[in-house]
């Protein structure tokens, strides 16, 4: 499946507001992900940051998979290369002291299983783009709050933090997470394309509480 053609280019109605529609079809499953016990214990400061360690562990497998599939002639801006965290996940872990991270975390059965649905995607644009969403502007948004809650609980420094640090937003956070939905809206997706997105949206958050279900056992 590949992205519709810009909206200039295109004959029929106005294009819908993708990112408002996934948002809301949504968000039962984005707060029963997050309301998960383990990721309310971590972050109510109940756990240890050697906890900490293991969860970014286990999502450096899941990011090594989501940015795998790389940067391809022709790609829509919404899937901007400066996002990648890969990079940033490893220098956390050594300064976390995780070492050799690979061999101390080896991937959890349900971190396998998101990272081999990653792969089997790669090549829909359309599927890959609900995780890109999920994940990406999860971390511009709640990753922000994360990023404080672990340092004020764990004394966390700014060394181990810098997954949550995007280099990318020269007039905020804020301004970059709104061209982001726009870069959305503007792939003028049909409405059976809006529908594997929001579907897909609902299987990364499943898939990222499974994570957290298997960190928590």
């Amino acid at each position: 499946m590949t992205i519709a053609p810009p909206a200039s280019t295109r004959t029929d109605a106005q294009p819908l507001d993708v990112a408002a529609l996934v948002r809301a079809a949504s968000a039962d499953d984005h707060r029963a992900a997050e309301s998960r016990g383990y990721i309310v214990q971590l972050m109510g400061g109940e756990l240890s940051l050697a906890e900490y360690t293991r969860y970014l562990a286990q999502f450096g497998w899941v990011y090594e998979a989501l940015e795998e599939r790389g940067g391809r002639d022709g790609d829509p801006a919404v899937f901007d290369p400066e996002l990648a965290r890969m990079a940033a996940i490893e220098s956390d872990l050594a300064a976390l002291g995780a070492g050799d991270w690979r061999e101390a975390h080896p991937p959890l059965p349900a971190t396998a299983a998101y990272a081999a649905h990653l792969r089997a995607i790669a090549d829909d644009d359309v599927r890959y783009l609900a995780h890109h969403y999920t994940r990406y502007l999860g971390d511009l948004s709640g990753g922000q709050a994360i990023a404080r809650l672990v340092a004020r609980h764990y004394g966390a420094t700014p060394e181990q933090l810098g997954f949550y640090r995007f280099e990318i937003a020269e007039d905020g956070v804020v301004r970059y997470k709104r061209g982001y939905r726009e870069a959305m809206n503007d792939l003028a997706l049909s409405p059976e394309q809006v529908d594997v997105l929001i579907a897909e949206v609902r299987e990364s958050f499943r898939l990222n509480g499974a994570i957290f279900e298997a960190l928590a056992a």
